[in-house]
């Protein structure tokens, strides 16, 4: 490659840079921020020159509403800086009434459960000192059923944990593949020796429970 078609490539990539647009933006009549929605109005009619390509009219059009809103963030917005974080903008209330498209949801009517609840005072109608504490206690047993959106017991009598019972599919763990493989080999599944384990932690316990009835006799007499 000879000197002049050095200079000619050095010279067509500087003239291939695209030249840095200012940061400043004059316009007829200012704009009008809502930074809390990150929103920028121009108010100024829209100017397309002839001879020049829409879009690029549109492009300058929008880089000068981008640059002015950067610009009021950066002046009149609290920023933090943190090695964690970076650099953080608090941005300010919304100011701008935005339309709905649906109605606000209007609130369901009480349940009878719900009405008897209130007329006794039960459950968080309970107006009681220690009525709250005793309510959060309670709900500590309860767990909630997105399939039938009530609150349902954890265990026991129509628990969460018997769910799996009524699924064609369940997932086995992998810690319990070789509890299922037992069970494979007996003719049973997982799902049926975990049934049998409940029923027999039901027994264990109905024993227990004889057995500190007779202790409790034996000790009382």
């Amino acid at each position: 490659m000879t000197e002049v078609e050095m200079a000619n490539d050095a010279g067509a990539a500087s003239g291939s840079k695209q030249e840095r647009l200012p940061i400043t933006v004059s316009k007829p009549t200012p704009y009008t921020f809502d930074l809390g929605y990150l929103m920028v109005n121009d108010p100024n009619p829209l100017e397309l020159p002839q001879g020049e390509p829409l879009n690029s009219s549109l492009k300058a059009t929008a880089r000068d509403g981008a640059q002015s809103l950067l610009n009021q963030l950066l002046t009149t917005c609290e920023i933090k800086s943190s090695v964690q974080d970076g650099v953080l903008l608090s941005l300010p209330a919304p100011a701008t009434m935005l339309p709905r498209h649906k109605p606000l949801p209007t609130p369901k009517p009480p349940t009878k459960w719900e009405l008897f609840a209130r007329k006794k005072g039960i459950g968080k109608y309970n107006t009681k000192p220690g009525a709250a504490l005793a309510d959060k206690e309670r709900r500590k047993k309860l767990v909630y059923d997105e399939a039938s959106g009530e609150w349902v017991p954890r265990w026991g009598y129509k628990g969460k944990n018997k769910a799996e019972d009524d699924q064609w599919l369940v997932e086995v763990p992998e810690k319990d593949w070789k509890k299922e493989e037992d069970a494979a080999a007996k003719g049973s599944s997982i799902r049926g020796m975990s049934r049998t384990e409940r029923k027999d932690r039901i027994k264990r316990n109905e024993r227990k429970m004889r057995s500190n009835d007779r202790r409790a006799k034996k000790g009382g007499a």
